[in-house]
């Protein structure tokens, strides 16, 4: 979560508010074929301290794509339950790439801060620094002659 406290009466997909005949219904299956799923692991929903089922908008959504895989796509269950399990891996690797940017991100700027401050608290008397070019020129110097002092 981000930190901030969520109000617990709010309403989100992931809120666990349908018993299995209504999931059952907004789903199109069958109340056993839910049973069966959550068996298999295929879409577990959250339990009540009684040990009843509860489906969140996300479980039914989950429902649906089970089924469409089955039944249009004529996956297994066993493959669907493979699948499933790597789009949440996938969906978790994207979530940990964006916080890794986001860290990157800011050690870039406050990279770029300090080294702002650095170059602030450089001494106005000095002279930048400039490579100079290794040359095989040589230089001779040859004083000036010196001039009789004029009275």
């Amino acid at each position: 979560m981000d930190g901030r406290r969520r109000n617990p009466y709010q309403l989100t997909d992931e809120s666990p508010v349908y018993v299995i005949s209504i999931a059952a219904q907004l789903s199109g299956l069958h109340p056993q074929t839910l049973r069966q799923y959550d068996r298999l692991g295929l879409v577990s929903p959250d339990r009540t301290a009684g040990r009843g089922r509860r489906y969140s908008a996300r479980d039914i959504e989950l429902l649906r794509t089970v089924q469409q895989l089955s039944q249009d796509e004529g996956i297994n269950l066993a493959g669907i339950k493979r699948i499933i399990e790597l789009e949440n891996q996938v969906a978790a690797l994207q979530q940990r790439v964006a916080e890794l940017s986001a860290a990157v991100d800011g050690a870039a700027v406050a990279m770029q801060q300090r080294e702002a401050q650095v170059h602030a608290s450089y001494r106005r008397d000095l002279v930048p620094y400039q490579d100079v070019q290794q040359t095989s020129a040589l230089v001779v110097w040859r004083p000036k002659p010196k001039r009789p002092p004029t009275e």
